[in-house]
């Protein structure tokens, strides 16, 4: 009986404990959001919409099949640019790279200091010809509706080219002079690699001996009721990107007539090979990035997201199976597996002697393209499946600091710009061109100062890709203010 009551005892002891230890560390986990006054709105220029407009109209399109490249419609991107922002391209040293991509270099009044490198690229994604009839305005017009601006380009990404020459032109105008020298970088290709862009400006920059103090791209963006439990906008910085492998399956078995099958055709092989992965995904993880998300973001939820953010060690897989269970949430734990391309037969009798089919992976922090071959191995185990490795892939980018003076000066920007957002550290799950400047700064950040929502959020590569007018307008002063804070230290 005495043994019966000091296990009771125990296990109340160990629960209060337990309790104790969790409550602890809900309520002792403190706010990391700057207390930052926002500054007064800066007059624009009255032509900055237009000029935004009309970049829309060019059609600097990245073609899957270079053959289709129109080198035409960037040649006039080139010249609305120089007409345009004529300071710009005259007092900045500006270069062009691989004849469309853009480098522009705004000298500091201080060399001691590293400078700071923008960057954007030029180039959209193909609108295809089917889906023309289901955009509510023409995706080349630039069209500007019950202020809103519609077309190709308006969120990813001629926002960031067109925001940062606004906000630098004007600051020429003004008489502005930076402390820190400044890199605007613009690639053309980013949609098929950055291969001629991004990464020939990287490394153009890298035989200079260039080490920047910030880096910062497109990523992350100002999110509007898409993170649960914040009723607040909330600012998503990317500190790390996932990374990419796309990998072709082949499979080759004698095809023959359609009413004599054998036991097994490529196609059944390959279909089966493909629901093998699907149903073997990755294990699922809290990474770096995402441990900032719940630092940053656990303190300005409700007490029980709170309390379960505050002690993920505890509660880890309770969180991790609330983020499974969305495809954005999921992309945020795991190596994600998705199949994109399928291709066998020609004619409805025949059974086809191929099949092929390519697997896109984007691999989480702290994996790898040889552990995604690996596991890709291990799953199928069939001598019969050829596996090949495509292009453009790239491995998980290094994580980048919230503790870093780059990232302060980004919080600080938008806490000035967007006083109610929230700001946290988010993993980005895309690739962007920032991949190609790791060996150039320690502190490469991913924000795209504009408003995503469920309305708007599906139109990236997409139907109807839009902006509002005063989101764009704020871009242009975010960028504003973030030359002037990279001035202040």
């Amino acid at each position: 009986m005495k043994i019966t009551k000091l296990i009771f005892l125990f296990i109340v002891l160990f629960i209060i404990l337990a309790l104790g230890y969790i409550l602890f560390n809900t309520f002792s986990a403190k706010s990391k959001q700057i207390n930052a006054s926002a500054v007064e709105k800066v007059i624009l220029e009255p032509d900055v919409v237009t000029n935004f407009s009309k970049a829309l109209q060019i059609q600097t399109i990245s073609p899957e099949n270079i053959a289709d490249f129109d080198s035409l419609q960037f040649t006039k991107f080139n010249a609305f640019l120089k007409k345009t922002y004529p300071l710009s391209d005259s007092l900045l040293d500006h270069q062009i790279i691989n004849e469309f991509s853009h480098l522009y270099f705004w000298k500091g009044s201080e060399s001691n200091l590293n400078p700071i490198i923008l960057m954007g690229h030029l180039d959209v994604v193909p609108v295809i010809d089917a889906n023309r009839s289901f955009w509510k305005q023409d995706p080349f017009l630039g069209k500007i509706v019950n202020d809103t601006i519609w077309g190709r380009g308006a969120i990813d990404d001629k926002i960031g080219v067109i925001g940062i020459l606004e906000a630098v032109e004007s600051m020429l105008k003004n008489g502005f002079k930076p402390r820190r020298s400044i890199y605007l970088a613009f690639g053309h290709d980013e949609e098929i690699g950055g291969v001629y862009g991004a990464k020939a400006i990287a490394t153009h920059l890298a035989e200079q001996g260039i080490q920047a103090e910030l880096i910062m791209d497109e990523g992350g963006s100002l999110t509007s009721g898409l993170v649960p439990g914040i009723e607040n906008d909330v600012a998503l910085i990317g500190i790390a990107e996932k990374g990419s492998v796309s990998l072709e399956l082949s499979v080759e078995i004698e095809g023959g007539h359609s009413s004599m099958p054998g036991k097994e055709t490529a196609i059944d092989v390959l279909s089966g090979a493909i629901h093998k992965l699907k149903t073997n995904p990755f294990p699922a993880l809290i990474s770096p990035p995402v441990e900032g998300f719940l630092e940053y973001l656990g303190p300005e939820m409700p007490f029980v997201n709170r309390l379960a953010f505050a002690n993920k060690a505890v509660f880890e897989s309770m969180i991790i199976s609330i983020y499974e269970s969305s495809a954005s949430g999921n992309a945020l734990v795991r190596t994600t597996t998705s199949p994109t391309i399928f291709n066998s037969g020609m004619k409805d009798n025949i059974i086809p002697l191929k099949a092929t089919a390519t697997i896109n992976f984007r691999i989480i922090t702290g994996s790898s393209i040889a552990e995604v071959k690996d596991h890709i191995n291990q799953v199928l185990d069939d001598e019969r499946i050829a596996i090949t490795e495509g292009n453009f892939n790239t491995e998980p980018s290094k994580v980048s600091s919230t503790d870093a003076a780059g990232f302060k000066m980004v919080q600080q920007t938008i806490a000035e710009i967007y006083p109610e957002a929230v700001v946290s550290p988010y993993m980005v799950v895309g690739a962007t061109d920032a991949r190609h400047f790791t060996a150039l700064s320690d502190q490469i950040y991913r924000f795209l100062p504009i408003r995503m929502d469920k309305s708007n959020i599906k139109s990236l590569h997409g139907l109807n890709e839009r902006i509002a007018v005063s989101d764009f307008e704020n871009s242009v002063r975010f960028y504003t203010q973030l030359i002037k804070n990279t001035s202040l230290k």
